[in-house]
């Protein structure tokens, strides 16, 4: 009997979701960083709707590519971050080319002890009604790699008393900068659309 794919598949865990792209098992169980670039599992071969049990922060360079998230679609044309928080359903088109950028993944259990767990319902844009990606400039995305690159150095060193508070603070840098951006970003696009109510009332 031919699989339904408008059943979406659900990942429980990190571990899961790494062996389902053809990658090593994590550096830790409920926080990981992956590099777009080390999936192995061709695009045409992996699920096309999934639900997560975790949170996926995401930042992927300009593809044609357009993401279902709810009942609407975030666009990549030039590329720029998405969030998704767990037990929302996403989807992907089918594409050829593939893409490249990072995911951030963030199992709930990680920041359960943490007051970033009651602050995850303040960042707007984990939220399906934010379905527009966060475009960021070239000095933003400067920002937000060097965060990721915190994460990733911090996940490869040996594990200590410290280790889930530094990487918790990092997460909480990437998100206050995400809100920040946002912010900017929603303040250019209403200029814009003011600017182009003029120009149709002059017109």
């Amino acid at each position: 009997m031919k699989k339904d794919t408008n059943i979406p598949q659900k990942i429980s865990s990190i571990s899961e979701f790494h062996k389902l792209l053809g990658l090593p098992k994590p550096l830790h169980p409920l926080v990981s960083l992956v590099n777009y670039a080390d999936i192995k599992i061709p695009y045409n071969e992996l699920p096309k709707i999934l639900l997560l049990n975790f949170y996926k922060v995401s930042y992927m360079e300009s593809t044609p590519e357009r993401m279902k998230y709810g009942q609407d679609y975030y666009d990549f044309d030039e590329g720029g971050l998405s969030f998704v928080s767990p037990n929302q359903i996403i989807s992907c088109a089918e594409i050829e080319e593939s893409y490249s950028g990072f995911t951030l993944l963030i199992h709930p259990d990680f920041i359960r002890n943490y007051p970033l767990l009651t602050k995850m319902k303040n960042y707007g844009f984990f939220s399906y009604s934010a379905n527009e990606a966060l475009f960021v400039s070239d000095k933003e995305k400067q920002i937000i790699f060097s965060v990721f690159d915190n994460i990733r150095d911090e996940l490869n060193t040996n594990i200590d008393d410290f280790s889930q508070d530094v990487v918790i603070s990092y997460i909480e840098v990437l998100l206050n900068y995400s809100k920040r951006f946002y912010k900017r970003q929603f303040i250019t696009r209403k200029a814009a659309n003011t600017d182009l109510v003029v120009r149709m009332e002059n017109i």
